[in-house]
């Protein structure tokens, strides 16, 4: 396991992080134990989590994981998503986020988070209210650092102008997107990152699945995610991506890569990634994403994965000036 500077912080991560949503769900406590044993044995030192997975159960068992080694890891979590019944018990006013973070301590049995996510951009609440409210839990205490997830890059370069304006505690990390068949990020929000210092833990590597080579042309009602979540059928769901996912697996396992452990490899290639966040199921899952790391991923390696996929046009739509 290599490690890496986590953007301008001078914290230093682990090359893969490991995501915690399955915690509470698909597997239960005791496969969640075996899951983080294996991430530490492997040299994993930070853990992706949120307020929402499994309606705060992920937070409760990863708290009791870290109890023997806290001061040694990097934990995340996240807040803006509805906990309640509460009508305001969501999205990014001070109110919640204030509220969120105390809940987020006390489930994990932690004094402090190490990175706190939006977890989304809230367009009813002023960025003001939020950095504020964040900057005020930095000086408590309470989060160590701020960050966000599934934001624009002018939505990134705003915040980033608002912390600077007030003098408040700046964004130091980010979570997009980011995949063979989601190259979205590449445009702005990667070179934003780079341009501006900020880390980056980009999630789903794995295409919520489509990447794992489960799949054909078509998506079927399944015991897997992507057939069985809405939200990531719609997500994975055009013909596209089905027909590119079949030529990526084909390639895959024509050249005597295991498709997860090549997917996973190729997202933590882009020079703008920190560390890609993996998750799993099980043990037995989660080494081929671990295995991503025995991977040399040349410069002709990655070029001949990103051509099975279109290429996002550039910011200002100036297609020709894309290298041939």
């Amino acid at each position: 396991m290599h490690y890496r500077y986590l953007g301008s912080t001078g914290i230093q991560i682990s090359q893969l992080c490991m995501g915690t949503m399955t915690f509470g769900n698909e597997a239960d406590i005791r496969e969640s134990g075996a899951l983080f044993r294996r991430c530490r044995d492997a040299g994993i030192n930070i853990f992706d989590c949120a307020n929402v997975y499994n309606n705060g159960l992920a937070e409760e068992i990863l708290g009791q994981l870290i109890a023997s080694c806290r001061d040694e890891l990097i934990v995340t979590s996240k807040g803006w998503g509805q906990m309640s019944g509460d009508i305001n018990a969501r999205g990014s006013s001070r109110r919640n986020l204030i509220a969120s973070v105390e809940a987020s301590l006390k489930r994990l049995r932690t004094s402090w988070i190490d990175i706190y996510f939006l977890h989304r951009f809230d367009p009813h609440t002023s960025l003001e209210e939020t950095l504020c409210a964040l900057d005020d839990l930095v000086s408590q205490g309470k989060i160590r650092y701020i960050g966000a997830s599934n934001f624009a890059a002018w939505q990134l370069a705003t915040a980033l102008g608002v912390s600077a304006l007030h003098d408040w505690a700046r964004l130091v990390c980010i979570q997009p997107m980011y995949n063979l068949v989601k190259r979205q990020a590449e445009v702005e929000i990667l070179p934003h990152a780079q341009a501006a210092g900020l880390g980056v833990l980009s999630y789903n590597p794995l295409g919520g699945g489509l990447l794992t080579g489960k799949y054909g042309q078509r998506i079927e009602p399944s015991e897997h995610r992507l057939g069985r979540v809405v939200t990531y059928s719609r997500r994975y769901g055009d013909e596209w991506m089905l027909a590119a996912a079949v030529k990526y697996v084909d390639f895959a396992r024509t050249n005597g890569y295991n498709p997860v452990s090549l997917a996973v490899a190729w997202a933590a290639a882009h020079p703008a990634v920190t560390a890609p966040i993996i998750g799993a199921r099980n043990t037995a899952q989660l080494e081929d994403s671990l295995n991503a790391l025995e991977i040399e991923m040349t410069s002709e390696l990655y070029d001949r994965l990103a051509a099975l996929t279109p290429t996002p046009p550039p910011a200002t739509d100036r297609t020709e000036d894309l290298k041939p």
